[in-house]
């Protein structure tokens, strides 16, 4: 009944966050944006106390339960260790804890959160890497079908094919989410839960607190026969049926439920575990308490566990002092009268990058991104994309070459779960300034006379651009009124100038 009931949770946090991550749920994403919000590392970051209150105890109630119902990356290497169990009836062994590995990852992820190492960040975090590879390798798949589906239904127009030049432009990113795929399925498949108990930074952070977990599987050796039925089938392989002695690793147990049920002699079963023990539940056949007990078993001192709470809570603390996340930039292929093929649009150099409307300022934004793309998959009108940059890799920023931030749209605002982008209405959002454009009078048609333009005046929702006249060649051309302008990039996009517009927005350092 346990292991069904996690089972039925797991598909259903799998599911919605993986449909968030597709948008494929539209007006939808109000129902399901919280399942990211209880996100164990962008809660950390948005400094959800209430969340993270809620996962520690949860996680000192029951177990590592996060890690096999609510992470996705979890979820998803159940599925994939489920069919490698399929080649063989006795799959898994006990395998001791790889401490320097464990451990030596998770301080470096300490590290880089302080030191600001963000890629470093976003290829770690569970959350984030999952985000990737649904938003990099399967929303493509997905918007192709629904393309072509759309075509067969003589509404093709109204979509854009997945592009060459965009596969082509977002390689770096395509091959990040790859290599995280390719390197979970293997381990998943072979070894269960390797990533998630030698790797993951969160799953060792709520190791932490597992250890004391109130309830949790527990062996009563006087009735163990040594059959070794709940090791073969630990996917965390952190259990060990010895001939000396019967224990449970349990900062490792992700309270999965496969072994229970598979003891014949009753020996094994998941309950309270706080206080002190029946005789036969103990290695020794003394009385102790379950907690101390698998300090003892694992050789963690007193000191040692006081280190351990002291560097959970300097995770915590960089967690919510940095943040992380991959994408590239789109072409938009598009043609004159149906004929001749006009250039793509590129995205100009800016000065300073543009962060979404919600974002206090660029700082900010960065600060507390986990580059879980989940804003780029929800983005209407294409403007949000992961970065290509060393500084920024994988965080979102904004580019206009194939629409602009309309002001009435707010989802990505709704949506993230770390508070980088904070939720406005659609009136804030109208005074919200990210940016100011700036036109190159060299490119532009109006200035030069090549053509009575003006598109870019006619379509500023906010009227900071008016068209003046040049005394001196009586052409006229766009000037900008900076304290009036937000940077939404509408004259950015449609700009006919390619393949880099004639006038471009540049972010603002701090955002009015």
């Amino acid at each position: 009944m346990l292991k069904k009931l996690r089972v039925v949770l797991a598909v259903i946090f799998w599911v919605g966050i993986t449909l968030l991550l597709l948008d494929f749920t539209g007006a939808l994403h109000g129902w399901l944006g919280w399942m990211a919000k209880v996100q164990f590392l962008p809660a950390v970051m948005a400094l959800n106390v209430g969340v993270i209150a809620l996962l520690v105890v949860l996680t000192l109630v029951f177990g590592r339960v996060y890690c096999s119902v609510i992470c996705p990356l979890g979820v998803f290497q159940d599925a994939v260790s489920h069919l490698g169990t399929l080649r063989s009836k006795r799959p898994y062994k006990y395998k001791k804890e790889i401490k320097w590995l464990r451990y030596g990852v998770w301080a470096l992820f300490v590290v880089a959160l302080v030191a600001g190492v963000q890629a470093f960040v976003a290829l770690l975090a569970p959350y984030s890497a999952y985000g990737r590879m649904v938003q990099n390798l399967l929303q493509p798949i997905y918007l192709w079908g629904n393309n072509l589906l759309a075509w067969f239904s003589e509404r093709a127009g109204s979509y854009t094919f997945y592009e060459k030049e965009v596969w082509l432009r977002s390689l770096p990113t395509f091959l990040i989410a790859l290599a995280t795929l390719v390197v979970i399925v293997v381990l998943s498949f072979k070894g269960g839960r390797t990533y998630c108990n030698s790797i993951c930074p969160v799953g060792t952070t709520l190791s932490f607190f597992s250890r004391f977990a109130m309830f949790r599987p527990v062996i009563d050796t006087e009735k163990c026969k040594k059959c070794k039925a709940c090791e073969t089938h630990c996917k965390a392989q952190c259990i060990n049926i010895g001939k000396e002695s019967q224990t449970i690793d349990y900062s490792r147990c992700v309270d999965c439920f496969n072994c229970i049920g598979q003891c014949k002699f009753d020996a094994l079963k998941y309950r309270f575990a706080w206080g002190r023990q029946p005789e036969g539940d103990t290695p020794s056949g003394t009385f102790a308490r379950t907690g101390s007990r698998s300090d003892v078993e694992e050789g963690v001192s007193p000191s040692g566990r006081r280190a351990m709470m002291a560097g959970t809570v300097v995770a915590l603390g960089a967690a919510a002092l940095k943040g992380v996340e991959v994408r590239a930039q789109e072409a938009d292929k598009k043609t004159d009268g149906g004929f001749a093929e006009v250039l793509p649009k590129q995205a100009p150099e800016r000065e300073t990058p543009l962060t979404p409307p919600g974002s206090k300022s660029v700082k900010d934004f960065y600060r507390r991104c986990t580059a879980c793309q989940l804003c780029v998959a929800e983005c209407p009108n294409n403007v949000l994309r992961p970065s290509t940059s060393l500084e920024h890799l994988m965080q979102p920023e904004m580019s206009f070459e194939k629409g602009y931030c309309r002001p009435e749209c707010t989802r990505c605002s709704e949506l993230c779960p770390t508070g980088a982008i904070c939720k406005i209405t659609k009136e804030e959002k109208t005074q919200y300034h990210v940016g100011t454009a700036r036109v190159n009078r060299e490119s532009c048609l109006s200035a030069s006379g090549r053509s009575n333009c003006g598109k870019c005046a006619s379509i500023c929702p906010s009227g900071a651009i008016q068209m003046v006249e040049d005394p001196e060649t009586g052409y006229k051309f766009p000037v900008v009124a900076e304290e009036i302008c937000i940077g939404c990039g509408a004259c950015e996009n449609l700009c006919p100038v390619r393949p880099i517009s004639a006038i471009t927005v540049n972010g603002r350092l701090q955002h009015i």
